[in-house]
């Protein structure tokens, strides 16, 4: 007879935790270093953030990738996008060497700015997963702030990167050297044969600096590209867009896991929403235009500052003395975020509906700008002051209009002749600004069509503010929103009688 332990636990109670409970059951986070300004984001971030921290940094990030993708459209030089991207990276974005600091890279500062560049890019970079044209869009952007950055940044931080990355770059031999002299300096332009004697030589797979092979500044022999230590900077880029490429699609994969987690989904979806227009808030800075005369008579001169979504449901109120509801909300919201007064704006509707009595009026459409103010509603809607105006981005992707509403964007929802006589009625007459336009238009590039009209309505003054230095490149930056464009036209055309330039903090995106 068997004797019976008393201690013993049956095997069916037996508590026995999963090992994949077990391995998170207490996980120990911990800060990482940044020793370096610059990163090829290979390791995750694992310590906690807030939400808030979570979409504010992504948002600050993605503002940066926007300008940068709308400087490459313009075909903008690389000091032109340095200009201009400078001043944004850094007020939404600053990430400074370690000379910069006494402590170096130890300092609070410092790892605040590097945590902040190292979560953003780990957050859009789970927004940006989901298809392949945003994973690629994705890269290139990334691609083109690292190329900015490891060209601004320090001859000793860069090198030190550089050597801690262990790229595995063969080094060409002295004999091997040697016996292609002469192909190497008939090959590379610009070489000289003190150089070719002195300077170290890398031999790499040719697909690895297309860049270098496209423009023949490299020896190609055998599959391999024999590349000058000078040109070291296209082998990292290079590099840098494999791994990032590989990295975005283990991303992917990992992407069903977080449709349970309702904290984040909402969060990245929007993101990636915005990636095509991204966007914009108004602050209540941001309706004010002091000393502008802002009334309900005052609507048809101010027009010629609206963009053209705003403009085309102008002309066609005062064509057809109506508007369909959709349009007449994008329509309001907007004389709302420019200024116009709730009561301003029930004479100006009024008016406008002039086909119709007082009493139909008041029953049918009265009650719907008030509601839009939040003058009445839920407790909600008035502690809110109503709705906020509609930004490029809602515009874009809600409510497509249908036959024979006129809200919406036209260059997104017009066709291309019906858009190119839109343009021509309100002046745009250029035939280059017209083939950009078309040109945006097919890639879908909306919001950069929108810009590049502005630009060429307002090159003069656009001139004018840029040589005398009252604008910088942050009250220029990509025009996001209608309320936006209305402001910044207007400044620009009175800014030398109201003596207002654009605050930078006056726009949240």
């Amino acid at each position: 007879m068997m004797r019976q332990n008393d201690d013993r636990i049956e095997a069916k109670r037996r508590n026995v935790i999963s090992y994949k409970k077990k391995q998170f059951a207490e996980p120990s986070y911990k800060n990482q270093e940044y020793p370096h300004r610059l990163s090829f984001y290979e390791v995750p971030p694992t310590a906690e953030i807030t939400l808030e921290q979570f979409e504010q940094w992504a948002i600050d990030r993605l503002r940066i990738l926007a300008e940068l993708e709308a400087c490459s459209f313009r075909n903008k030089t690389s000091a032109e996008t340095v200009a201009h991207i400078t001043p944004l990276l850094q007020k939404y974005l600053p990430l400074y060497s370690n000379t910069s600091a006494s402590l170096g890279f130890q300092d609070e500062k410092l790892k605040l700015e590097r945590q902040k560049d190292h979560y953003s890019h780990f957050i859009l970079r789970l927004a940006f997963s989901s298809t392949e044209d945003l994973r690629r869009r994705f890269a290139r952007i990334e691609g083109s702030l690292f190329r900015l950055r490891f060209q601004t940044d320090d001859a000793r931080e860069r090198q030190a990167f550089v050597e801690g990355l262990d790229f595995n770059w063969e080094v060409v031999s002295e004999e091997e050297r040697r016996d292609l002299s002469a192909h190497l300096l008939n090959a590379t332009p610009g070489l000289r044969r003190q150089e070719l004697e002195e300077g170290g030589w890398f031999k790499v797979d040719w697909e690895t600096v297309p860049e270098l092979v496209e423009s023949r500044r490299v020896l190609v022999k055998k599959g391999k590209a024999y590349v000058p230590a000078r040109e070291q900077m296209s082998m990292v880029l290079a590099e840098f867009g494999a791994r990032l490429e590989r990295g975005l699609e283990l991303t992917s994969r990992a992407l069903p896991r977080l449709d349970e987690d309702d904290r984040l989904t909402p969060i990245l979806n929007h993101l990636s929403k915005n990636f095509s227009t991204p966007d914009s808030t108004l602050s209540d800075s941001e309706t004010a235009l002091p000393g502008a005369p802002i009334t309900s008579s005052s609507i048809d001169p101010l027009s010629q500052h609206f963009p053209l979504c705003m403009r085309n449901l102008h002309m066609t109120l005062r064509k057809n003395s109506h508007l369909k509801h959709f349009g007449r909300l994008q329509y309001t919201l907007f004389l709302k975020g420019i200024g116009l007064t709730m009561e301003d704006c029930l004479v100006f509707w009024r008016q406008s509906f002039r086909l119709i009595t007082d009493d139909t009026f008041n029953k049918e459409y009265r009650y719907n700008v008030r509601h839009a103010y939040g003058d009445v509603g839920g407790d909600a809607i008035r502690r809110g002051r109503g709705y906020s105006p509609f930004s490029c981005q809602k515009i874009l992707t809600e409510h497509p209009p249908g036959s024979g509403e006129s809200h919406g964007c036209p260059y997104r929802h017009f066709s291309t002749d019906n858009l190119t006589t839109l343009l021509q009625t309100t002046g745009v007459r250029d035939r280059d600004v017209l083939r950009g336009v078309k040109e945006d238009v097919e890639k879908k590039r909306f919001h950069i069509a929108c810009n590049r009209v502005f630009e060429w309505v307002h090159k003069g003054d656009i001139k004018r503010v840029k040589e005398d230095g009252s604008w910088g490149a942050a009250e220029l930056d990509v025009i996001v929103h209608p309320n936006t464009y209305f402001k910044r036209s207007y400044l620009l055309k009175n800014g030398a009688q109201m003596g207002g330039v654009m605050k930078e903090d006056e726009m949240e995106i």
